[in-house]
């Protein structure tokens, strides 16, 4: 006999089918369990009610018959052929109606338990299982077949309910999970049906992670393509910028598609998975849009991908979304276009680049001018120059652009010498064709005659009106290759293009890509990072916008005079005066950048809070200005009088702070200034995407004073008489119908509707009035359709949208006024940076103990007791002491010979030397006793030892490059240090390169220089005699050096302080045993050297002598 389980009431539903009428037959209610033949103990036994007693039992306990209800065994049933017998009578409600054999029964039941099991135990990779709720089993029914052939299956197991009816054409066979779904036969009489059980309706599937291998390509063709509105406009814009990885705004997620979809998934690390688009599945994943940000940085930063990002725009307003979208892409973010993303870097500019040269054929390529054009897209700051195309790589370093564009023409080039100049350094590179591309109509061609200036300090009357210089060919070329790309990327948010600046290389220190490095500027060595740089050390700037500015002071000092005295009487000033110092830093600290806040509202961006921003900043600037004009006077009250000459360079810098108070007023009288960013930020959307009012049912949380305009006054009007009438609406409705709970509400889901909170004790008159039309009933709350709110609060929304509307066209004219105002803004956002670079000055002088240097034009360059600002601050983090040293550059002798064991600290007192003259061009004072220096216009460094295997160039092929750009570049202002000059040859070899750059730099550079070396003998070539001991120069040459103390017990110590002469012992093993070289090896060091010295000392007299002979017979060449 067969043993079918009951359902739990879930098949009471599928009435009307044969087969469901023959199941309600098996589980009917008069049809209990009970004990089989055998006396076993009954697992369910009627109870009162109808109820069951369930009891636990094994399964092998469980009985093998069916027992009819009077307690007897079922008839078996008969032989079955194969499918269900055509029969005449109907199939009644139970079993005992109509008799099946036992094959018969076996079939059915094991069809049915079997494939329910293969259905529910179905489950797609990577998806968990879920397990069984009590409401809605899914567990499988387990089916076991008896010695006799019989079925048995656990009663305790259940059917899952009825799912949703699936929108299909009649006689489709689908179903969901654990559903039967039953094909009837047509025929004129009810038969017995042929169940077919098919396959489960599968979910949406979760794609596979990132690896595994889909069974379903996702490549769309030409020809079969997804005819979707949505899949439409992907492909059309994958077709559009295919260089680009799309990101498609879904809603409140950004999405991508098609086989794109694949790397994206693995280069940001999220799931992916597919969808269906006319019938086909297609690769998907996506990302909310709060992470916009952060997956931003990981594609474009770290990845240097290009992103084109789709945005959705409603069709139509008044319909919301129901009326549609549009879809185009309004940016391509690069790295070298960032706005305003949040992983922006305040601290440093984002320059994109644009490198063009000279096409005349005539002109070789080595020797071609080059122009260049970089802006910083987030700040609006725009150069232009022009350089030879030796100085081509230095500039770029200098610059520090995150990436380079070059014309397409060399995209297929890689061996050309404007690339290669470019690639040497690993700038990302893009190309573009300035021609063709649609171009803005007022492209920049030429510079304002005053722009070209780093510094408003030094300017003490402004100029009545900037004088337009035209660019030369070259910049003009640049900078249409910059526009066209521009054009080409940020699309929809292109910004007016102001006249670019030209940096004219007159007035700037030239530093060149290597020395930049070497001295560690801006970033360490090793490290990578700002940590021990000079930036890191000498920062003491509280806003965004002066680190950006000194970091540019650093790597481009001046050298003018007036620029630079101007800065120091800044310095000097701020030093002199602690107490006004303090609190106009504490004022800094609040001023916002505002540079970059323009630059949004001229790309069309920006919202509520920047307009306050800009707000406090220029009262924080009006602050300043008080600040000081306060302190005038308090000097004035104290003393009687003021030194006009200290009070300058002050007065000359905030005189020119413009006063925007009508500015402040107009922002101040329209915007309020409560409010999160939340509520305002949907202002500064310049799209129409979907943006709520702050809050639809509320006279409070706009962003614009209801009074800024007589429309807003109006509209704010009618939304508070209307909300007035809400609220005597809900009191009225309260009150007649005793509901306490009853409140009006508005959702998405359910429009506008009355909530009753408590709906057992508030609902029952309710529910009795016509008027109100039920939608929800639950436990606990009800919710009621009542036409009079529903119009009232139809009116509510639009009055709240109409506001908002308003509130964006006000929000609109303020932006306009303040991109009116742009100039005045950025020139005060300029002098405020300079006024905290200054400051910071201030502040470092005292913290390190810093000197103001004197600087001239002459030749002079006279340290006494200097000190690396660098090292110095290492030393005192782990309580060590720097030691000074005193370098003097004279004409009788502007060049120095550097001698000394290793480790004693030549290299460091080469890159002070260096670092002294940057700070003191830049403006700083420096770390010394005092300071004579005269003008430097260029700072050359060959310091270190590394090897460039990518380019094919050895240790000692990139010293000699280094080495050969010296000596080509440097003049006689021009501050040289070399280190080691000929280490990475033989030792005659090197000698010889040594002895041949020295000559190069006393003879022809004539510069001032310091030159380091472990070859002693170069001394002896230059006529060094041990006797004068280095107190008097020869042929222009000082000698120095470095010593090493000795005890007797075998200890020794550095000293590092320079005295005249040369040191012959250069005491490597000393640095082998403080590196931990094992001592036999140290020991044999030891033996053999003293050989070598001891046959050395045997000649050493008559081989001094020929190397000045040889060195004389040289110079005189």
């Amino acid at each position: 006999m067969v043993h079918i389980p009951r359902p739990s009431g879930g098949l009471a539903k599928y009435s009307g089918s044969p087969v469901r009428a023959f199941l309600r037959g098996l589980t009917s209610s008069s049809t209990a369990w009970s004990p089989s033949a055998v006396g076993e103990q009954s697992v369910l036994s009627s109870s009162v009610g109808g109820k069951a007693t369930r009891i636990k039992k094994r399964f092998d306990e469980l009985p093998k018959v069916w027992i009819r209800p009077d307690g007897t065994p079922a008839t078996p049933l008969g032989a079955w052929s194969g499918g269900l017998e055509r029969t005449s009578e109907p199939i009644q409600d139970s079993i005992s109606d109509h008799t099946y054999t036992a094959a018969e029964a076996k079939r059915l039941s094991a069809v049915i338990a079997g494939s329910i099991n293969e259905v529910l135990t179905t489950r797609r990779p990577g998806r968990p299982r879920n397990k069984p709720s009590k409401q809605n089993p899914t567990e499988n029914i387990p089916v076991e077949e008896t010695a006799s052939g019989e079925i048995s299956s656990s009663p305790n197991e259940e059917l899952p309910t009825r799912p949703k009816r699936d929108r299909k054409k009649r006689g489709t066979v689908e179903a969901s999970v654990g559903t039967i779904v039953v094909t009837v036969a047509e025929q004129s009489q009810v038969t017995p049906p042929e169940i077919a059980l098919v396959t489960a309706k599968r979910r949406r599937k979760r794609g596979p992670k990132v690896g595994t291998d889909f069974q379903e390509h996702s490549i769309v063709t030409e020809h079969h393509s997804p005819k979707t509105p949505l899949a439409t406009e992907i492909l059309a814009n994958l077709n559009k910028f295919p260089h680009c990885l799309l990101l498609t705004r879904v809603g409140q997620f950004y999405e991508s598609y098609f086989d794109q979809a694949a790397e994206i998934s693995q280069l940001l690390n999220i799931k992916l998975t597919e969808k269906t688009w006319s019938g086909q599945r297609v690769l998907m994943c996506g990302f909310p849009i709060m992470h916009l940000d952060k997956y931003l940085k990981i594609l474009v930063q770290g990845h240097n991908r290009f992103v084109a990002l789709c945005e959705e725009f409603l069709r139509f307003r008044s319909l919301g979304p129901k009326g549609g979208f549009d879809r185009r892409v309004t940016r391509i973010v690069t790295p070298g276009t960032l706005i305003d993303e949040q992983f922006l870097n305040h601290f440093e500019n984002n320059y994109l680049l644009a490198v063009s040269r000279d096409t005349r054929q005539s002109l070789d390529s080595h020797t071609r001018p080059i122009g260049l054009a970089w802006i910083d897209v987030s700040t609006g700051e725009f150069f232009a120059k022009h350089v030879d195309f030796a100085g081509l790589r230095d500039e770029v370093v200098r610059i520090g652009p995150r990436e380079v564009v070059l014309d397409v023409s060399l995209a297929d080039a890689p061996a050309d010498p404007l690339r290669q100049a470019v690639a040497e350094e690993g700038f990302f590179t893009s190309f573009i064709t300035p021609h063709g591309q649609r171009q803005a109509p007022d492209i920049p061609l030429s510079v304002s005659a005053q722009s070209g200036s780093d510094d408003l300090s030094s300017q003490i009357e402004p100029p009545e009106s900037p004088l337009h210089l035209p660019l030369s060919e070259v910049e003009i070329s640049a900078v249409r290759l910059l526009t066209a790309y521009l054009h080409a990327n940020l699309l929809e948010h292109m910004p007016r293009l102001p006249s670019p600046s030209r940096e004219a290389s007159a007035g700037r220190m030239q530093i060149d890509a290597h020395t930049i490095k070497s001295l560690e500027i801006k970033e360490s060595m090793r490290e990578g990072g700002t940590t021990g740089s000079l930036l890191s050390v000498v920062k003491r700037t509280v806003t965004s916008g002066g680190t950006r500015l000194l970091s540019r002071w650093l790597c481009s000092p001046s050298t003018s005079l007036k620029e630079i005295n101007a800065r120091q009487s800044l310095v000097a000033f701020f030093y002199s005066k602690p107490d006004l110092r303090a609190d106009l830093v504490e004022i800094l600290s609040s001023v916002d950048d505002t540079s970059r806040i323009v630059q949004k509202f001229l790309l069309g961006r920006g919202d509520v809070s920047d307009l306050q921003a800009i707000c406090t900043t220029i009262e924080l600037s009006s602050s300043i200005k008080n600040r000081v004009q306060l302190e005038r006077k308090m000097e004035s009250e104290e003393r009687g009088t003021v030194e006009e000459d200290k009070w300058a360079s002050i007065d000359a810098l905030i005189s020119r702070l413009d006063d925007l108070q009508d500015l402040i007023d107009r922002i101040r009288t329209a915007v309020v200034r409560t409010g999160s960013l939340q509520e305002i930020e949907p202002l500064g959307n310049s799209n129409d995407e979907v943006v709520q009012p702050a809050d639809t049912f509320s006279s409070t949380g706009w962003s614009i004073r209801s009074d800024f305009t007589p429309e807003l006054s109006s509209l704010h009007a009618r939304l508070a008489e209307c909300l007035t009438r809400k609220e005597g609406l809900e009191r009225a409705l309260q009150s007649k119908y005793d509901a306490p709970s009853l409140t009006l509400r508005s959702s998405p889901g359910q429009g506008m509707h009355v909530h009753i909170a408590r709906a057992k004790r508030d609902s029952a008159r309710i529910r009795e009035d016509p008027l109100f039309i039920s939608i929800t009933e639950g436990s606990t709350t009800s919710t009621f359709f009542y036409q009079e709110w529903s119009q009232l609060g139809s009116e509510i929304v639009e009055t709240s949208s109409a506001i908002f509307d308003a509130e964006r066209a006000a929000f609109e004219s303020l932006r306009s006024d303040v991109s009116a105002h742009e100039n005045e803004i950025r020139r005060n956002s300029r002098i405020l940076d300079e006024l905290d670079i200054t400051l910071a000055f201030g502040v470092l002088a005292e913290e390190l103990n810093l000197t103001r240097p004197t600087l001239s034009e002459n030749m002079t360059y006279h340290v006494f007791n200097g000190r690396h600002p660098t090292v110095e601050l290492g030393l005192l983090n782990t309580g060590r002491v720097f030691t000074p040293n005193t370098v003097c550059f004279t004409e009788d002798s502007p060049l120095h010979i550097i001698t000394g064991p290793n480790m004693a600290g030549k290299s460091t007192l080469l890159r002070q030397t260096a670092l002294i003259a940057i700070l003191a061009q830049t403006g700083s004072f420096v770390p010394a006793e005092s300071a004579e220096i005269g003008i430097v216009d260029r700072v050359f460094t060959r310091v270190g030892a590394k090897d460039d295997l990518f380019h094919d160039r050895s240790t000692f092929m990139v010293e000699m490059l280094e080495t050969a750009d010296i000596l080509k570049r440097a003049t006689p202002r021009s501050l040289v240090i070399m280190d080691e000059v000929g280490r990475g040859t033989t030792v005659e070899d090197g000698l010889a390169i040594a002895f041949a750059t020295v000559h190069h730099l006393l003879s022809i550079n004539r510069c001032r220089a310091l030159f380091a070396t472990h070859f002693h003998e170069l001394a002896d070539m230059l006529g060094y005699c041990d006797e004068d001991k280095g107190e008097q120069p020869v042929y222009g040459v000082s000698f120095f050096c470095t010593d090493v103390n000795e005890t007797e017990d075998g200890y020794f110590s550095y000293s590092h302080r320079l005295r005249p002469g040369v040191n012959r012992n250069s005491h490597g093993i000393k640095v082998a045993q403080l590196a931990g070289m094992p001592e036999p090896a140290v020991n044999i060091a030891q033996t053999a050297l003293e050989w070598l010295r001891a046959r050395r000392m045997a000649t050493l007299d008559e081989t001094r002598e020929r190397l000045r002979s040889l060195g004389r017979s040289l110079v005189r060449q």
